[in-house]
């Protein structure tokens, strides 16, 4: 492996890096000193070692196998916040309640991002969106790592977001990202953000180990029949529908409090959180023909022998 600045594992556990607590180790993991350690890092890998970005791990399940790749994560070097007027930069590691916190202070409006689970290099790179706004409508540019070691910054048109989806290239880093906010005073902004926390506190497992939502809401339908983009029909609706609410693999189930987040409740296996969801899956298949698509994160492979 190249040498590097910063710390380099051989065989980490995942497990206890994401939020679910399931899973098996990464064959290396990087933790960049910083920006020019990790570039120097990714040119001198060989392109045959696969390079897998990891934040906080707050949507991801890892499965039990682990992960053949390098895992990066990047620490306390890359979660800087600075405002300048209407501008937030930030850095990836930032969470993303931190930056709506820093930001609503200087009378920013990223408020969306407050209940948010996660850090901000996965909110771009997912397009995460709450209440109506999604990161594609704020994202002024953000920086990224290719996997050659160039350090490149990418606007709006280049990342093609679309929904919970970016076109960021296979193998980058994201390190920095810029937004261009709307104003809003302080104590107004702050106020939105406790409401919000109040209803996610009031209807969402937030104590529990979970990786917010599991899927995505379904696509709509026009008026002709046609499949449209406006997300209305919610996940949550149709796993209910298909009598899926509190359903149960192992130490896994479909919480009873949202049916659209899968808990960990105790001795869950990455092979039993993914096996659940993919029961749910089935059973919305069967009961209303709609496809659900996993919106959690799901990367490695099983235990030898499953």
């Amino acid at each position: 492996m190249p040498e590097v600045r910063g710390k380099l594992t051989a065989g980490r556990s995942l497990a206890e890096l994401t939020w679910l607590r399931v899973g098996g180790a990464a064959d290396w993991f990087f933790q960049p000193a910083d920006i020019q350690d990790l570039g120097a890092f990714l040119a001198a890998l060989p392109e045959t070692i696969a390079v897998f970005p990891m934040g906080v791990g707050s949507n991801l399940i890892v499965r039990d196998g682990g992960l053949r790749a390098v895992v990066i994560r990047l620490g306390r070097g890359f979660n800087g916040i600075t405002v300048e007027g209407s501008r937030v930069r930030c850095g990836a590691a930032a969470l993303d309640a931190h930056v709506a916190k820093r930001a609503a202070e200087h009378g920013c409006d990223l408020t969306f991002l407050r209940t948010i689970p996660g850090s901000i290099g996965g909110a771009v790179r997912m397009n995460a969106g709450c209440y109506g706004t999604y990161v594609a409508d704020v994202l002024a540019e953000a920086t990224v790592v290719l996997r050659s070691g160039e350090v490149v910054t990418l606007g709006v048109e280049d990342l093609r977001f679309g929904y919970r989806s970016s076109a960021l290239p296979e193998g980058a880093v994201l390190v920095e990202a810029v937004f261009d906010t709307p104003r809003g005073a302080p104590d107004a902004l702050e106020s939105r953000m406790a409401e919000q926390l109040a209803k996610r506190d009031a209807t969402q497992p937030v104590k529990q180990r979970t990786a917010g939502s599991t899927f995505r809401n379904p696509l709509g339908r026009s008026s002709t029949g046609a499949a449209d983009d406006t997300h209305e029909l919610k996940a949550w609706k149709v796993i209910d529908d298909a009598g899926m609410r509190g359903a149960r693999r192992g130490g896994a189930v479909m919480s009873e409090m949202h049916s659209n987040f899968l808990v960990n409740e105790g001795g869950a296996t990455a092979a039993d959180l993914e096996g659940l969801g993919e029961d749910v899956r089935a059973a919305v298949k069967a009961h209303s023909g709609i496809d659900l698509t996993w919106e959690v994160i799901r990367v490695g492979d099983p235990e030898a022998g499953l």
